[in-house]
């Protein structure tokens, strides 16, 4: 076999390998990684052309490639439990070959990396969302007075309300947000969904279990919450509204209620002005029924 066909098949091969890149998306952990001598960059914007660079010459040779979240923390705890040396290209490889499998990735399609990032990062903060709402709801532990798993039923509980609020919205797209009032911070999870050919709704499963989870956390800790819907269809005027939670029920807004919510500004409470287009309303009836829980506060 000649040189050339060896250099083929070695081509060929590197289509077939599937690869990840850790990212550094922010100047603070671009610096951090600074303190190893053998991380070979010394300015972040430089870096960003090269990674980009790289990514495009991949997916040229038909290579398929993902990009994960590389956080220089998790890297320097990572090596400490593995044992390997944290200045070394090897254990850089390593982490990111965890990553992989453990981290939230997004993979490359072409995109400029300028949207990339803020997926990333999105995607980052979904996982952390769901991992901590996760982990709060298995503390929870059982009901005293009838030994029920809380956070399992209300799991079950939230996983009702959710579906009845996707099957009383109107056809066409759907952007869900569900906010719960937790500990240092507000928990907010996000789930859109679109309808098929058959009038059913199409979701991404990640999506709906992240969102199941914090409003089931809401449910069993008798938190403040909310849940807002926005429906979209051709021809048709955007419709808003929502529920806030009480207890384990959804509880309509007002269309004034509604109103108030989108045109105040979250951070400072100022007023801005409503969406031309669109119709802020009372939510469908969500009708009665369906699992509960037996626990009380």
């Amino acid at each position: 076999m000649t040189d050339t066909q060896h250099q083929t098949m070695r081509r060929v091969l590197r289509r077939e390998i599937a690869g990840t890149i850790g990212l550094l998306t922010d100047e603070q952990d671009f610096t951090a990684m600074r303190r190893y001598r053998t991380f070979a960059f010394d300015d972040h914007t430089t870096y960003l052309k090269q990674v980009e660079f790289l990514l495009r010459t991949l997916a040229a040779e038909g290579s398929h490639t993902t990009v994960a979240l590389f956080d220089p923390e998790e890297y320097a705890e990572f090596c400490a439990e593995s044992g390997l040396e944290p200045d070394a290209p090897a254990s850089r490889t390593r982490f990111t070959a965890e990553l992989a499998t453990t981290g939230p990735t997004i993979p490359y399609d072409g995109q400029p990396l300028g949207e990339l990032v803020p997926d990333l990062v999105d995607e980052a903060v979904r996982k952390a969302t769901w991992e901590y709402a996760t982990t709060l709801l298995a503390r929870i532990g059982n009901c005293a007075s009838c030994g029920e798993d809380i956070g399992r039923v209300s799991f079950v509980r939230a996983s009702h309300l959710l579906s009845r609020v996707l099957d009383t919205a109107d056809r066409g797209a759907l952007h869900l947000v569900c906010s719960v009032a937790a500990a240092p911070e507000t928990l907010v999870a996000v789930l859109r969904a679109d309808d098929d050919t058959a009038g059913a709704n199409r979701l991404d499963e990640s999506e709906a279990l992240e969102f199941t989870t914090v409003l089931a956390l809401g449910i069993a800790t008798r938190s403040a919450g909310g849940l807002v819907m926005r429906t979209t269809a051709p021809e048709t005027t955007d419709r808003v509204y929502g529920w806030r939670l009480r207890g384990e029920d959804l509880e309509p807004l007002t269309a004034a209620e509604v109103f108030d919510a989108y045109c105040t500004d979250a951070d400072s409470g100022d007023l801005v002005s409503p969406e031309s287009g669109v119709d802020y309303c009372e939510p469908p009836d969500l009708g009665e029924g369906g699992p509960r829980t037996r626990h009380a506060h």
